[in-house]
């Protein structure tokens, strides 16, 4: 009986590249026949089949460029008053379709509206130098 089983939890495990766990090949298996995650953890087990599943994770990279100490001119006072004196940036990053992309927003602290911004593919001094025009 686990002869039978075992094969087929091997032939599924390998057609996935050998990224399924049990929850995955008990869903494969769900089609004619009726086992457990204990048991299909068992074979696995017998036959020294462990998943290798990946985690995406996103690691920031530091860099010369930012380890300079810049003044701070503002010294949390954001009331600026009625004029357009004061223009502050952020760049941030968004997931579209898979790929990351960047927003480059100027931010108006007089009125609290956005100044510009830019939206591109590469982080770049051209993404804030178009969100400056």
């Amino acid at each position: 009986m686990i002869a039978h089983y075992a094969d087929k939890i091997l032939t599924i495990f390998k057609r996935s590249y050998q990224s399924y766990g049990t929850r995955r090949i008990c869903i494969a298996l769900q089609a004619g026949i009726s086992v457990s995650r204990r048991y299909i953890a068992r074979v696995m087990k017998s036959l020294s089949l462990v998943s290798k599943y990946t985690i995406k994770r996103y690691r920031g990279y530091q860099t010369a460029s930012n380890s300079s100490v810049t003044a701070n001119h503002l010294q949390r006072q954001f009331d600026v008053g009625s004029k357009q004196q004061i223009i502050v940036a952020d760049l941030t990053y968004i997931r579209v379709n898979h790929c990351w992309n960047y927003l480059c927003v100027l931010l108006n602290l007089s009125n609290r509206q956005i100044a510009g911004y830019s939206i591109g593919q590469h982080k770049t001094a051209d993404l804030v130098m178009s969100a400056l025009s």
